[in-house]
């Protein structure tokens, strides 16, 4: 299921329940067009995905070690974002923003605006996260809540950063996530954090309002 318009903000924002991976990239390059003709303003989409592997550019084949874990096949798809292997499943909650910054041109500030949503979102519920030199996303001490990878196109920008709420973190044994062997990845439910996704949505489009509204 999908609502559109269900929150009242700048940003046009979209929301799935479960989407196949491959939709949702579709989805994407379709917002990318209408943004690229002035169709539609910057575009905040919530979505979560069966369980699945995604290949960035600098992703190796095999860094993904297993394709079944516990019986359960998960898929495998190269995608055109940055970054290298990732995981995506039920209950992570995942967040594209489509969003034209053919104004400044500064594809690294994009980034650090995706990460900082997701730190604000997390300091409001009494957590505290931040970077880390190991890699881009956002940490919670030493381990990794959330993951980052964008793609642009001509100045567009979609893909996004991926919010680990309570997925099933085995299925991350079965990569080298985002190119470190230790896997140094967690959960909100791990940290015996207990946040509804609705609550966290409510608060991500806050802060992406204040980030990345027009």
């Amino acid at each position: 299921m999908s609502e559109k318009g269900a929150y009242s903000s700048p940003l046009c924002v979209i929301r799935h329940n479960l989407q196949p991976y491959p939709e949702s990239v579709a989805e994407q390059e379709a917002c990318v067009a209408e943004l690229l003709e002035k169709r539609r303003g910057n575009t905040l989409i919530f979505t979560e995905h069966p369980p699945v592997y995604t290949l960035g550019t600098s992703a190796s084949e095999g860094d993904v070690l297993t394709r079944e874990i516990d019986d359960e096949q998960i898929r495998v798809y190269p995608t055109g974002r940055g970054g290298e292997v990732t995981y995506h499943g039920p209950g992570q909650l995942v967040c594209y923003l489509i969003v034209d910054i053919s104004g400044e041109q500064d594809l690294h500030k994009h980034v650090w605006r995706l990460e900082e949503m997701v730190i604000r979102t997390l300091a409001d519920f009494g957590i505290d996260a931040g970077r880390n030199k190991r890699g881009i996303g956002v940490w919670i001490g030493d381990r990794k809540v959330a993951a980052a990878g964008v793609r642009c196109r001509k100045w567009i920008t979609y893909h996004g950063i991926a919010l680990n709420i309570s997925p099933n973190m085995k299925h991350f044994e079965g990569i080298v996530t985002c190119g470190m062997s230790d896997r140094p990845v967690t959960s909100l439910s791990m940290l015996g954090v207990d946040i509804s996704r609705s609550d966290v949505e409510l608060t991500i489009i806050r802060h992406a309002e204040e980030l990345f509204g027009t």
